[in-house]
C-alpha cells in the first residue's frame, strides 16, 4: 500500500493539466516590461555579446501571471511595521504550485510576514509552505532554501511558485524535482524568499532570518499544514547554503525557541567569507562575473556608496549587473577583480572602509556558533568549471 500511495503521489505530482497549459498560453501571461539595457560599449567584448544575448532572451521567458495579484507582496496600508516582532503573518493566499508558469496539482500557502533587513529594521517578506499531495502536515517540515542567486526580485522563488516567469527563476523552477522526494513523504516544505524582498544577494545575515522568521510564520499562519511544534529539517546548496548556514549560525540568538524543534542543517557549496572565494573566482572564467554581481548588490542591501571607491569603469560594470540573475552574470566577465574595478588607492576590498565593514558583517565566521547538528558538503574539482587550482585552496 505504501509503494502504491507513492506511486500515486509521484504521478499526481508530475501530472499536468492540458487544459490550465492551455488556458496559460493563450491569456494568462503578460510580457515583463524590461529595463533600458546599460551602454556596454566600453566592456570587453565577451560582455558584450552575452549582454546582448540574454537582452534577447529574458523577453521571451519573462511573463507575469494575470492570475499573481501584485498587491499581495505589499503589506497592508497603514501597517506599523517598526511596531511588529519578527516572523508576524501580515497576510496569507492560497495558491496552485505552477512550474514553468503551468499550474500542476499541488498547492502552496503563502504568507506575507516581517523579517528584519540589513539595516536592523523590519520589512515584509514572502514564504511558500507547499503542502503534501494530501494537502496534511506530518509533524516534519522541510525548509529548502533555494540556490536563486538573483539581483532581481521577480525571480523571488514565491513568484514563480504563483505563475510568473523569469529567466532567473528557471532555477526555482528546476529545484521542484529537489522538493519531490519530502513531499511523496508527506511533509510540507517551506520554501522562502530568503534573499528577501530586494533580492540582497550575498548578504548572508539576511538570509539567516529571512529563513527563520518563515518558519515562525509558517507555524502561525491559519492555512499553513506547519505547525508551531513541527521537527524541521534544514536543506540548502550553494546560495542555499548562505541561508541555512547563517540559519543555524543565528538561530541561538535570533530565534533560539527554534533550537529543539530543529532536526538537522544539510548544506552544500558553502559559502562562508564571501571576500575569500571571490579572490580566487576572479581568476575563472565562469564565476568571475560574480564578483562584480556581488558588489552591487551589496552596496545596495547595505547603503554604501561604492561608487566613490570605483573608477569608471567599476561604476559602468557594477550598473551592468544590478538587476540580473546568476544565469546572466556567470561567464559574463572573465578574469573580473576587485583591481579591475577599483581606484589605484583601493588595492583590495578591505582598503575601502564601507565595503571592510560589509565584509565583516558577512563573513560567517564573525556570527554565533550552531547549536544544531549539521552536515556540510564541499565538492573539490572546480578546476572543471574554470576555478584554478590552488595550493592554498584546493582544487578549485
Amino acid at each position: 500500500m505504501t509503494i502504491l500511495r507513492r506511486l500515486t503521489r509521484s504521478a499526481t505530482l508530475t501530472a499536468l493539466s492540458a487544459s490550465t497549459a492551455a488556458a496559460i498560453a493563450a491569456s494568462c501571461l503578460v510580457p515583463t516590461a524590461t529595463a533600458d539595457p546599460v551602454d556596454r560599449s566600453s566592456l570587453p567584448l565577451q560582455t558584450q555579446l552575452l549582454g546582448g544575448m540574454w537582452d534577447n532572451v529574458r523577453p521571451l521567458i519573462d511573463r507575469d501571471s494575470l492570475g499573481d495579484d501584485q498587491d499581495f507582496y505589499t503589506a497592508p496600508e497603514g501597517t506599523d511595521l517598526q511596531s511588529l516582532a519578527p516572523g508576524t503573518v501580515l497576510k496569507e493566499r492560497t495558491v496552485p504550485y505552477h512550474v514553468a508558469g503551468i499550474e500542476i496539482p499541488l498547492t502552496a500557502v503563502q504568507i506575507l510576514y516581517t523579517t528584519t533587513n540589513a539595516r536592523g529594521e523590519i520589512e515584509p517578506n514572502v514564504t511558500s509552505v507547499i503542502a503534501p499531495p494530501d494537502g496534511k502536515g506530518d509533524g516534519n517540515v522541510v525548509a529548502y532554501q533555494s540556490a536563486y542567486d538573483s539581483a532581481n526580485p521577480k525571480d523571488n522563488p514565491s513568484r514563480i511558485i504563483a505563475g510568473n516567469m523569469t529567466l532567473g527563476g528557471i532555477i526555482p523552477t528546476a529545484e521542484t524535482t529537489i522538493l519531490a522526494p519530502a513531499l511523496l513523504a508527506g511533509h510540507p516544505v517551506v520554501l522562502a524568499d530568503t534573499e528577501g524582498a530586494g533580492a540582497n544577494f550575498a548578504a548572508g545575515p539576511v538570509y539567516g532570518r529571512a529563513t527563520l522568521d518563515s518558519l515562525r510564520a509558517a507555524g502561525a499562519a491559519a492555512s499553513s499544514p506547519v505547525n508551531d511544534t513541527d521537527h524541521i529539517g534544514f536543506l540548502g546548496y550553494s546560495g542555499g547554503s548562505i541561508a541555512s548556514g547563517w540559519a543555524a549560525a543565528l538561530m541561538p540568538s535570533y530565534a533560539p525557541e527554534l533550537t529543539d524543534r530543529t532536526v538537522g542543517v544539510t548544506e552544500g557549496g558553502v559559502l562562508v567569507n564571501p571576500v575569500s572565494n571571490l579572490t580566487y573566482a576572479g581568476d575563472g572564467i565562469i564565476w568571475s562575473g560574480v564578483v562584480g554581481f556581488a558588489l552591487t548588490t551589496l552596496a545596495r542591501t547595505y547603503g554604501i556608496d561604492i561608487d566613490q571607491y570605483l573608477t569608471d569603469y567599476g561604476v559602468t560594470v557594477l550598473q551592468d549587473l544590478s538587476n540580473l540573475s546568476i544565469v546572466e552574470a556567470a561567464a559574463r566577465y572573465p578574469g573580473l577583480h576587485w583591481s579591475d574595478l577599483a581606484k589605484p588607492e583601493y588595492p583590495t576590498p578591505e582598503s575601502a572602509p564601507e565595503v571592510k565593514k560589509v565584509i565583516d558583517e558577512i563573513n560567517l565566521g564573525n556570527s554565533g556558533t550552531p547549536q544544531v547538528p549539521m552536515f556540510m558538503g564541499q565538492a573539490t574539482g572546480g578546476f572543471w568549471e574554470g576555478t584554478p587550482n590552488t595550493g592554498s585552496q584546493g582544487q578549485g
